[in-house]
């Protein structure tokens, strides 16, 4: 039982390095590319090329807490509002297929396919969400934490 749980808690925490890293390129992308990202924000929105780098930041910083105990619960839940956020851009390119964007295939189906990929990213978001104390270097970071505290 103990083997199990070792493994599927290891699977979960390579999972983690695997998000927070494409999280935070998709992130860096946002500034290098900002016209394309800004082509597929709806236009009753103000300011697509802003919203683009604001939505780039928190992407960034997302993954980064996503890496950091206990700070990673509150990036985790950051990340489901971002990803709730930016769907409707996701709708937009999917009713404007005519969109192409720079360095993604343009295939009008697969921006209709993307839609449910929101789901998935929001779901695993909330797979971090759960049980913070158990999370790798919680302990020392709360005893940290204790010591920082009893100091004063």
């Amino acid at each position: 039982m103990k083997l199990h749980h070792s493994n599927s808690h290891r699977r979960k925490e390579i999972l983690r390095g695997i998000f927070a890293v494409c999280t935070i390129i998709v992130g860096i992308t946002h500034f290098i590319r900002p016209e394309q990202y800004a082509r597929i924000v709806p236009p009753e929105l103000p300011n697509p090329v802003a919203l683009v780098y604001i939505s780039g930041f928190f992407e960034i910083l997302g993954g980064i807490g996503l890496l950091v105990p206990y700070i990673s619960v509150a990036a985790a839940w950051g990340l489901v509002i971002l990803f709730i956020a930016v769907f409707p851009a996701n709708i937009y390119l999917a009713i404007h297929s005519d969109i192409a964007i720079a360095g993604i295939p343009h295939i009008p189906i697969m921006y209709w396919l993307r839609l449910p990929l929101q789901a998935v990213l929001i779901a695993w978001a909330l797979w971090y969400t759960r049980k913070p104390e158990a999370q790798p270097g919680a302990e020392s970071f709360v005893a940290g934490t204790e010591k920082l505290v009893s100091r004063e």
